[in-house]
């Protein structure tokens, strides 16, 4: 007998990693503003950066609580359903936004093995820590989705980050991989795939800020993706600065 899907409450419990500055803190603040009083599970490695994200969540009317950990620990991921489950009293969160990520531009001839080792590890390894400690509880359910903040950089190559790209290549086949295994479950997985976004990463940059992408307007159209109607699912997504690519 297929297992009854569950209905999903008018306050949800989203679950954002790398929620602590940048896009990740946009989706936090997007998420309560759409759904008053979401429960917010902000996951990130900087607790007091997480508290004044938290505290902004909360004065939207969410409730939203920090999660300190580092995502690319198995260890630690392996931990964080049990935490999140006990704060909030829920079995899962209803929505895994997978958005923790790190950029360092360098081209392949001068990108050393600790360097690609580490864009591995923070795009992609994070994502799958984590989908895979929730997974199990999404099975169980029937329902939820899983959002994977991938990048124009996996879509296609870019000059000057060979590391960053092959890390986000990566992270566009594990959604798609999900995908192609859960289909038919109650379960959806987004992939988007940003362009440029005005974030702290391209502090120091000399770039024109007026042709990046505002985080809040991405974590806009992220959070307007997972309200889409249970039968209605946006596989991938491509967002770009309207001025085009740099």
């Amino acid at each position: 007998m297929p297992k009854k899907k569950a209905s999903r409450s008018s306050a949800p419990l989203i679950l954002v990693t790398g929620a602590s500055q940048g896009l990740g803190e946009a989706i936090a603040l997007a998420c309560a503003r759409r759904h008053p009083g979401a429960r917010l599970a902000l996951v990130a490695r900087n607790a007091s950066n997480l508290e004044a994200v938290a505290a902004r969540c909360e004065k939207l009317g969410a409730d939203a609580h920090g999660f300190v950990c580092d995502v690319t620990d198995q260890a630690a991921v392996s931990r964080l359903p049990a935490a999140v489950a006990k704060h909030f009293r829920a079995d899962a969160p209803d929505i895994v936004i997978n958005n923790a990520g790190a950029f360092t531009p360098a081209k392949l001839v001068d990108t050393d093995i600790e360097t690609f080792d580490a864009m591995l590890s923070v795009n992609l390894r994070s994502a799958f820590l984590v989908t895979r400690a929730f997974l199990p509880a999404f099975h169980e359910r029937g329902s939820g989705d899983f959002v994977f903040i991938s990048s124009i950089c996996g879509k296609i190559g870019l000059d000057g980050c060979a590391a960053y790209t092959a890390a986000k290549h990566g992270l566009t086949g594990l959604a798609a991989a999900l995908r192609a295994e859960t289909k038919g479950t109650g379960l959806r997985v987004i992939a988007v795939h940003p362009g440029a976004i005005d974030t702290p990463v391209w502090k120091n940059a000399p770039v024109d800020r007026a042709r990046l992408m505002s985080a809040a307007g991405v974590a806009e159209a992220v959070v307007a993706l997972t309200a889409l109607p249970g039968d209605v699912v946006v596989e991938d997504v491509l967002l770009r600065p309207g001025p085009g690519d740099f």
